[in-house]
């Protein structure tokens, strides 16, 4: 199962109130190093199908909470937990070293 395609107005219920540690890629369509990661990031989503939720989020699509987190430079993941943003990742990275990152809050 992909990453879920977030809309601003999901991003409360679905990463603020969530029970379980948040993955949101801040991503653009035209960003090629976006196109890069998105694949690791949908693979991530399958293998932590229920212990983790992976989301994306467009910078066009969303500015206000692209503002709202300081996104800056894409791709741009915060992981959160318990509502908060708890850890913060610029660029394209292997796939391993992403899980590593998320593993430390499951």
């Amino acid at each position: 199962m992909p990453a879920i395609h977030l809309k601003s107005s999901d991003f409360d219920s679905q990463v603020v109130h969530s029970a379980v540690p948040v993955l949101v890629d801040f991503y653009a369509e035209w960003c090629g190093p976006c196109k890069m990661l998105s694949p690791i990031v949908d693979q991530i989503a399958d293998e932590l199908q229920g212990k983790a939720k992976i989301v994306k989020i467009d910078v066009d699509q969303a500015q206000e909470l692209a503002a709202k987190f300081n996104i800056m430079s894409i791709p741009n993941l915060l992981i959160f937990k318990d509502g908060a943003v708890v850890e913060q990742l610029v660029g394209v990275m292997p796939k391993d070293q992403l899980l590593e990152k998320i593993n430390a809050y499951l």
